[in-house]
């Protein structure tokens, strides 16, 4: 199996304040991107989260740039284990971290892979994932998935109905696995690519108002 660095702490973009008891949002980039690329959202997000975002420890094959979270083509290329494999480095990160309050989980595309990824494998540790145009990572049940079908957490997964990035089979093995495995508000966006519309965001807004409502209850 592909070897997976640690996480570059001193790479992560981080929008918070000095309280770590206020509730995070770990937001992770896709494939050929960077820590810098989902600033924008971050930004647009309810102020009552602080969030951080690291950049994916592997470099994409030459051409492409920026870095990603587990190979897409290629040595490793749909290997759970080379996945469950980047998101332990990714919870080892998440640990130093030194937070106290709410975490919850988020990303594009092989970021939101990344963070329903995370919550298999620690279903008690995240209050909820937000997944823009990602998926569930077909293979074999891992041993937290059953806890994590008795947990329900809320998820948000939003995707684009003209998205040709995302393969057809993904889709449909995430349709079938996240209704039985968490509290799922979906959405498809007619005419939306592999990418993240205003619509959407308003949508994952209103969702992440109503977890902040939630979290102190």
């Amino acid at each position: 199996m592909i070897p997976i660095p640690d996480i570059d702490d001193s790479s992560a973009q981080r929008i918070e304040g000095d309280d770590a008891s206020r509730p995070l949002l770990v937001l992770m980039h896709g494939f050929g991107a960077d820590e810098r690329d989902l600033l924008p959202l971050a930004r647009a997000l309810p102020d009552g989260f602080d969030v951080v975002l690291p950049r994916g420890p592997l470099s994409p094959p030459f051409p492409a740039p920026g870095a990603s979270w587990y190979p897409l083509e290629g040595e490793g290329a749909g290997d759970i284990d080379v996945l469950t494999s980047s998101t332990e480095r990714l919870l080892a990160w998440i640990d130093s971290l030194g937070r106290t309050g709410p975490i919850a989980l988020g990303g594009f595309s092989q970021g939101g892979a990344m963070s329903l990824h995370a919550m298999r494998l620690r279903p008690e540790a995240f209050a909820f994932a937000v997944n823009l145009s990602g998926y569930v990572m077909p293979g074999r049940e891992l041993p937290g998935d059953d806890a994590l079908a008795e947990r329900r957490p809320p998820v948000f997964w939003g995707r684009g109905g003209a998205d040709q990035v995302l393969p057809e089979r993904l889709v449909a093995h995430t349709v079938d696995w996240l209704p039985r495995h968490a509290e799922l508000v979906g959405r498809t966006y007619p005419g939306l690519a592999h990418g993240i519309s205003e619509e959407e965001v308003d949508d994952l807004n209103r969702f992440l108002e109503k977890r902040l409502a939630t979290l102190g209850d």
